[in-house]
């Protein structure tokens, strides 16, 4: 039970890799707060999981590129369970693939919003709770090689979540410790949605450890960067993808 007595929020809890680590970090003693923004279908299934399971969890709705939303799932948590001690920032997205030349800049500043923004106003939010801790947040292994065809705005935008992670692990440390994966082909809806199924067999047969990643393989090391286990890393950008890329 390596989070006994923790708090976490979780955003994008309702699906693939946050449902899978909301599930996780509840079953090593956290109370959990999970985040979802247009069905709650997957968020109640998510608590519903933990809570046959014996943890503590509740699901709320929340736009995080709404500063009063966010503050709101904050205070909610703390006045819940009374305290924040691991906010893991895992709500983003892809929207489309799109050429700087067929890219609005609607586009640019929808994407650049849906993961860096909300990242920002989630960490600002929970360091005014927090005293000690973990952020962890989950960019892409778009940000270290620019990603695949139609992802320059998805890329920059977690490009920028690496760097914003090792600017606040200097400002914040030494009580609270900020790290960040950086997912490749993980099996999720993302990769249903925006990657062609040729592409994900190339992978398999290109990648030294044969497969793509499952959930719970980032959910691990989530949790071993929200716990003690990692006291003596931070600013880190952690590569979690089969091998396909080494920094």
């Amino acid at each position: 039970m390596k989070l006994i007595g923790k708090t976490a929020i979780v955003t994008g809890g309702g699906r693939d890799i946050g449902r899978a680590v909301a599930i996780k970090l509840a079953s090593e003693g956290a109370k959990v707060a999970v985040n979802y923004f247009s069905s709650s279908t997957g968020a109640d299934e998510t608590v519903a999981a933990i809570e046959a399971a014996g943890g503590r969890a509740f699901a709320m709705q929340g736009d995080l590129n709404n500063a009063a939303e966010v503050k709101a799932l904050v205070s909610k948590t703390v006045e819940t369970y009374g305290s924040v001690d691991v906010l893991v920032n895992n709500a983003g997205g892809l929207i489309a693939r799109k050429t700087m030349a067929e890219m609005e800049l609607d586009h640019w500043e929808a994407v650049m919003r849906l993961n860096l923004t909300s990242t920002f106003l989630m960490t600002k939010a929970c360091l005014e709770k927090m005293t000690s801790g973990a952020i962890v947040n989950l960019a892409s292994q778009a940000g270290r090689d620019g990603g695949g065809p139609g992802a320059v705005a998805y890329a920059t935008s977690k490009g920028a979540v690496m760097t914003m992670t090792r600017g606040l692990a200097k400002e914040v440390g030494p009580d609270i410790r900020v790290n960040a994966l950086c997912p490749g082909m993980i099996d999720t809806d993302f990769h249903n949605i925006h990657t062609p199924d040729a592409g994900r067999r190339g992978f398999e047969a290109n990648a030294p450890l044969k497969r793509q990643g499952h959930v719970e393989d980032a959910a691990n090391l989530v949790l071993f960067l929200a716990c003690d286990d990692s006291a003596f890393i931070t600013g880190t950008n952690i590569d979690i993808n089969g091998g396909m890329l080494f920094s």
